[in-house]
C-alpha cells in the first residue's frame, strides 16, 4: 500500500509569491504542519535561494506571473537545473497553449485562482 505524504512530511518553497491568496495558502500550510523552507518574490530570487539550501524542497508552488514574459524560460531553468523538485503552478491562465507549455516543462500540478488551501494539500499529496 503505497503512503501518501501529508504537507506535514513535505517540505515546500514558494516561488513568485506576491498574492495575498497565496499568502493565506501559506499561512494554513504552516498552520498544519507544512515545512516550508523559503518564499521568494520571484524565480530569479527562487534560484539564489535554492542554490544556497543543503537540502532542497521536495515541492515548490509558484504563482504565476504571466505579465513576467521570461517566466516561461525561467521555469524551464527551474526545471532543468532541480529536476526532483515537483513544481505545482498557480495561476488564473487556463487556455491550452499555457497549459500545455506547463506540462512540456516538467510541471507537475497546475491550480487556478481560486483553488483553496485543500486544493493545494490535494495537490502536494499528489505529486
Amino acid at each position: 500500500m503505497e503512503t501518501i505524504k501529508s504537507p506535514k512530511q513535505t517540505s515546500l518553497a514558494f516561488i513568485n509569491d506576491k498574492s495575498p491568496l497565496i499568502d493565506l495558502t501559506h499561512n494554513d500550510l504552516i498552520a498544519s504542519g507544512a515545512d516550508v523552507l523559503f518564499r521568494s518574490e520571484n524565480v530569479e530570487d527562487g534560484l539564489s535561494k535554492l542554490s544556497a539550501l543543503t537540502s532542497l524542497p521536495e515541492v515548490c508552488i509558484i504563482d504565476l506571473d504571466f505579465y513576467d514574459r521570461n517566466v516561461l524560460e525561467q521555469l524551464r531553468e527551474l526545471k532543468t537545473k532541480y529536476p526532483s523538485i515537483r513544481l505545482i503552478a498557480h495561476s488564473d491562465i487556463d487556455d491550452n497553449e499555457t497549459v500545455n507549455a506547463l506540462s512540456e516543462i516538467g510541471i507537475e500540478s497546475y491550480l487556478f485562482i481560486g483553488s483553496d488551501t485543500d486544493d493545494f494539500k490535494k495537490a502536494i499529496e499528489r505529486v
